[in-house]
């Protein structure tokens, strides 16, 4: 079974390694965890998920390899037949009649009256206040209503239940699922670097520790707290082709400005030319000239630029090629300037990579940007942070 584990989390894309699989051997020969479903999925999943982004397809391949319900007796899973897995009653209750159902007692309890059930029933049940099936009153089931439950199946009904069996907790972490503000964030943070700046504020242990060892009484150190050193420039493309990703850039924004506390951003149309502006209302009259830009933040900042690359070819490789304004530098001069006084540079592109060929502006951007565009997907980004973190300024 553990090798067919192996080979079921390798097809779902997670790098199980032998090394790994061997350690998990180990930790179960000398008996580090408990003897129960849970902490062995604990014991696992700490084994071979490095990265938050496959929490939930290990979870789907725990769930596929080790189906049914486990018990500290060795015994085999039971199999729950899939037709009791849907409700198809809902038994309502007035509040008298739920006030008089009595809880079963502790979760051992529970679980051991549910393991007894399991080889007691020999057939499918609906409704009632003992047997497990869907609807009525037992602990056990789906559908159901009962304060202390364990919930088999289905979807929860009354939000009760005290375990329920293969519950992803991390679906919304999948690094192939759309982006939301959370999955963002948890990609942004492979960026963060933290340096302990300011006044000392806050206990240093260690230090406390080893100078009351040496000097024979308490020796109390202070030092700053830790903060996220990392700076980062956001360009961000708005109007015209970008207008169908708004929802997705606004995202992306917050999601920024939560987790990085040294962040600037700029607003610019199409490419990068002589001035930028922070207010949309006001791009015409309040701008802020890019020189300003490139002499005012330091080299230490990472740069990222968000926009669809699309556009005409003149806009970034001719003087005079923007669609607003006159330009007397082609766009593509400012946008070299940036990669070169900044290169921790990358450019995220809310366009399907696959359909970044057939535009020729697109190529000019990323070559512009040696190769360090990402498509704006949760994978695009969590790469896009890595690029940045290996590229030094």
């Amino acid at each position: 079974m553990f090798f067919n584990f192996l080979d079921e989390l390798r097809a779902a894309g997670i790098p199980a390694s032998l090394k790994e699989h061997l350690v998990l051997l180990e930790a179960l020969d000398r008996d580090v965890i408990e003897r129960t479903p849970e902490a062995f999925y604990y014991l696992s999943r700490a084994t071979f998920v490095k990265d938050e982004g496959l929490l939930d397809r290990f979870d789907q391949v725990f769930a596929k390899v080790f189906k049914g319900i486990l018990t500290d007796y060795g015994q085999q899973p039971v199999e729950i037949p899939e037709d009791w897995l849907k409700a198809i009653a809902e038994k309502f209750l007035t509040p008298e009649e739920m006030a008089e159902i009595k809880s079963l007692g502790s979760w051992d309890e529970i679980m051991e009256t549910l393991k007894q059930r399991l080889e007691e029933q020999q057939g499918r049940h609906q409704g009632g206040n003992k047997w497990i099936g869907t609807g009525g009153t037992s602990p056990f089931g789906n559908g159901g209503y009962n304060p202390e439950g364990v919930r088999i199946g289905g979807e929860s009904q009354h939000k009760r239940a005290i375990k329920v069996w293969e519950q992803r907790e991390f679906r919304n972490l999948d690094s192939t699922r759309e982006l939301g503000t959370r999955n963002i964030k948890v990609a942004l943070r492979r960026l963060r670097r933290f340096a302990r700046e300011g006044a000392a504020e806050e206990l240093d242990l260690d230090a406390t520790i080893a100078g009351t060892a040496r000097q024979g009484f308490l020796d109390i150190h202070m030092r700053p707290e830790r903060h996220n050193a990392v700076k980062v420039l956001l360009f961000l493309d708005v109007g015209g082709s970008m207008d169908p990703y708004i929802k997705l850039v606004e995202e992306l924004f917050s999601a920024a400005t939560t987790e990085f506390k040294n962040l600037e951003f700029f607003y610019f149309h199409n490419c990068l030319y002589e001035g930028v502006w922070k207010d949309n209302r006001r791009r015409r009259t309040d701008r802020t000239p890019t020189w300003d830009i490139l002499h005012k933040y330091g080299h230490d900042y990472k740069v990222v630029f968000v926009g669809d690359a699309a556009m005409s070819p003149y806009e970034i490789s001719h003087m005079g090629g923007s669609v607003e304004h006159y330009n007397d530098e082609p766009g593509a001069i400012w946008l070299q300037r940036v990669v070169n006084t900044y290169p921790a540079s990358v450019w995220l592109n809310p366009v399907p990579e696959r359909q970044w060929g057939y535009s020729q502006s697109t190529k000019l951007i990323r070559e512009l940007f040696h190769d360090a565009m990402f498509e704006l997907t949760l994978g695009g980004l969590d790469r896009a942070m890595r690029e940045l973190t290996r590229r030094k300024h």
